[in-house]
């Protein structure tokens, strides 16, 4: 893989709050490098800066010390980058297909010029027919279906995805894995991907990023090395088990 060029490469990226009581270094000193079409999970104790590491990236947060490069370029977040929250975060007053639109709108493209690939996207995402369905007409597993389509509507390069199955039931999360694993699949995007679930990463991961205790630094990459397309099988598997027990260790030493 290192003879590849890497899509984003994150170098000694930092990140610092100011408080009352002083600074709070949430990211201490973050490097890692991302390659196209990977599927990469990072997984880290609570409050280790996961998700602001990710609102860096989007664009959401300013950085405080270090760069980040996607093409080894500095690069628009708005047009580049997908986000999908740890909640659907639907505008409740809009349809399923305006709020795919949204970025769209936001970013003053053309609205009809992408009205086939929102519903194209829909269909991709499973939600064909319910494009003129309001939010509170869908379940929760089908809302986060439609921020994973909004996250791709104006094709970014890189999709950041922040414990989007978070609040959702056992069963309807480990549905979502293999739906976001049929979609990675079809989209042939760059995902990165923070969840609290080890089982959850090295399900759908390629490689899983461990971070320490905040201030973040990286403790290890690993390769997951499990074949593709992947089954809810592969959960009961001894390599399974083993990837999932060296993340456990890797944690325990933050």
């Amino acid at each position: 893989m290192n003879d590849r060029k890497p899509l984003l490469s994150v170098k000694e990226l930092k990140k610092t709050y100011k408080t009352r009581d002083g600074e709070l270094e949430a990211l201490g000193s973050v490097s890692f490098d991302i390659f196209p079409r990977e599927f990469v999970s990072i997984v880290g104790p609570s409050g280790c800066g996961k998700t602001t590491l990710l609102k860096v990236i989007a664009g959401l947060l300013s950085k405080s010390g270090g760069d980040f490069f996607v093409d080894k370029d500095q690069f628009d977040p708005s047009r580049e980058v997908g986000f999908v929250f740890q909640k659907s975060l639907l505008l409740h007053w809009r349809k399923v297909l305006d709020n795919v639109l949204l970025p769209i709108e936001i970013l003053r493209l053309d609205r009809n010029r992408y009205r086939d690939r929102a519903r194209e996207l829909l269909r991709l995402v499973g939600l064909e027919g319910f494009e003129n369905n309001y939010p509170n007409e869908l379940s929760g597993g089908m809302q986060q279906r439609v921020s994973i389509a909004r996250a791709l509507i104006h094709d970014p390069k890189l999709v950041l995805m922040d414990e989007p199955f978070g609040a959702l039931d056992a069963i309807t999360r480990e549905r979502m894995n293999l739906e976001l694993l049929r979609i990675w699949t079809e989209s042939r995007k760059t995902i990165l991907f923070v969840t609290h679930g080890i089982n959850e990463a090295v399900f759908l991961s390629d490689r899983i990023i461990v971070l320490s205790a905040r201030p973040s630094r990286m403790v290890r990459t690993l390769d997951i090395g499990l074949p593709r397309p992947r089954v809810q099988e592969v959960r009961i598997s001894p390599d399974f088990g083993k990837y999932a027990f060296e993340i456990y260790q890797s944690l325990e030493l933050t």
